[in-house]
Formats: C-alpha cells, sequence, structure tokens
C-alpha cells in the first residue's frame, strides 16, 4: 500500500511537472543548442548560417565592444538608480501608508503594466523630444538643448519602465518585516537612523537582491527603449542582435553574441544568488 502511494505521487509529480518541462526543452533548451551549433558556424554566400566548425565568430567580438560596454553599464547603473527610487517608495507602501490606502497605492503603482511598453517609450520620445521638454527650455532662453537619442533619455527610460519590477520584491520583503523588531529596537534606544540601518535594511536585503537580479537580468537583453530613446546612438547587445539577423543576416556572429549573452545572465543570477544566500544566512531566497 506505501509503495502505491509513492508511486501515485510520483504519478502525480510528473503530470504535474511534465508540461513545463516540455515547454522549457522545446522553446528554451532546443533553441540554445541550435544558437551554440549557429555561433561555431560561418555566414552563408546569401546570409544566414552555413555549416562549419570555427571559434573565428567568437574571436570577432570585439568588433561589438560598444554594445557590450553600453549593455554592461548601462544595465547596472539602470538597477542602481531604479534601487535608488525604489527602496523609499517600497519602504513607504510597507511601513508607513495605512492599511486602507495601501491596496490603492500598490494598484498605481502596477497600473503601467497595464500599458504596452512601446506606447509608454513613445510617450517619452515626445516628451524628451524637440517639442517637449527642450521647447520649454527654449522658451525661457535656454537654447540647444538635446535630451532624446543620448545616454541620460536611455537610463530614464529604463529607471521609468523597470521601476515596479524593483519596488514589489523589496515591498514583500518590507511588508514580512515583523514590526516588533522596529518597537524592540525604539525600545532600547535606538533611532529611527539606526533602527533602519541595523533591522529593517539587513531584513530586506533579499527583497533588494531580488529587485536588483531581476532588474538587471532582463536589462542585458532590452531591445526597445535604448532604440527608440537612444535612437541608434545608445547601442545594446539586443540592438546587436537584431542587426546581425535582420539585416545583416550573419546568423553565426548573432549567435556568437548571444550565447555569451546568456553566459552574461547565468554569471549574474549566480553571483546574484550568492550575496543574497551569504545575506540571509539560508538558501531559501528567491530570485524570480
Amino acid at each position: 500500500m506505501a509503495l502505491t502511494m509513492t508511486a501515485k505521487r510520483r504519478l502525480v509529480t510528473t503530470a504535474l511537472l511534465a508540461p513545463a518541462s516540455v515547454w522549457l526543452f522545446v522553446f528554451l533548451v532546443l533553441p540554445f543548442i541550435a544558437m551554440v551549433i549557429f555561433s561555431v558556424g560561418e555566414r552563408g554566400p546569401a546570409g544566414g548560417y552555413q555549416a562549419a566548425f570555427t571559434f573565428a565568430q567568437y574571436a570577432n567580438l570585439p568588433a561589438r565592444a560598444a554594445a557590450y560596454w553600453n549593455t554592461l553599464l548601462l544595465a547596472p547603473v539602470g538597477a542602481f538608480f531604479c534601487l535608488v527610487v525604489a527602496y523609499p517608495t517600497a519602504y513607504y507602501l510597507a511601513v508607513k501608508a495605512s492599511p486602507r490606502h495601501r491596496l490603492l497605492l500598490v494598484s498605481l503603482v502596477v497600473v503601467p503594466f497595464w500599458t504596452s511598453l512601446l506606447v509608454r517609450t513613445y510617450a517619452w520620445m515626445y516628451i524628451l523630444g524637440s517639442r517637449g521638454i527642450p521647447n520649454l527650455l527654449d522658451m525661457i532662453g535656454i537654447a540647444d538643448v538635446r535630451l532624446l537619442n543620448t545616454p541620460g533619455a536611455v537610463l530614464l527610460g529604463i529607471v521609468y519602465g523597470y521601476l515596479p519590477l524593483m519596488i514589489m520584491p523589496i515591498y514583500v520583503s518590507l511588508e514580512k518585516l515583523d514590526r516588533r523588531l522596529l518597537e524592540a529596537s525604539a525600545d532600547l534606544g535606538a533611532k529611527p537612523v539606526s533602527t533602519f540601518f541595523s533591522v529593517t535594511l539587513p531584513l530586506s536585503l533579499p527583497g533588494v537582491m531580488t529587485g536588483v537580479a531581476l532588474v538587471t537580468i532582463l536589462l542585458l537583453g532590452e531591445y526597445l527603449i535604448p532604440q527608440l530613446l537612444g535612437g541608434g546612438k545608445v547601442f545594446f547587445i539586443g540592438n546587436a542582435l537584431v542587426d546581425l539577423f535582420l539585416q545583416s543576416r550573419n546568423w553565426p556572429f548573432g549567435s556568437a553574441i548571444a550565447v555569451t549573452l546568456v553566459a552574461i545572465v547565468v554569471v549574474v543570477l549566480m553571483v546574484a544568488m550568492r550575496i543574497a544566500w551569504r545575506i540571509s544566512g539560508t538558501r531559501q531566497v528567491d530570485l524570480i
């Protein structure tokens, strides 16, 4: 009877995991294997892929150094600015806001996701373009101000687009905070600033690491924001991939860049998980 129950549990577990496993294998593992195979091939005479075995595509990666530099610089910087804005917001929502208004305020954080990122980015193109803020500045005598197609515009779009993804994990960590710890700290004579740095911040660091990892990983593959707000002058790895696959049709080189991007994402995730484990003292930290 015990064996029968064990077999039933295994069958149920297999049935529950099978759809997701098949989906991941077909749409994640197999494309990645194809990408690795393409990356050691050659570009065909008319573009595309030609079977070969060479590491020339990886040796040519420095040709896209600007895309790597922009991505590896602006992605963590964007995540940092998201954190700077998100933490006070999440702290207010979780600790200071009244329970009656908290749900409404949290809903307002999520509302931007109800609108397409493309539409919101186009709105920023208008705001930062010649008919937006620069036009207003020109009216008051500040002329020749260019905001669009600059790294600053891309950074602003990143913070605006990814801010909710940083707020929510931090909010969840702070909302689970035991208020009795704050009261005990105050009873022992600690000032609010000391309580924050000795109690609140350490206990919320798993949420901070989750938000930073999530935003950074997504930014490493970002295409839309640098394309629209950077105007082709701020090139990310995602933009390089679109150019190589759809314009120049150099699939092997594009695959080599994609493989290195996956490797970078894996490294970032592993580092974030390791830091989170050390902070929390346990491996029960969710980064996804």
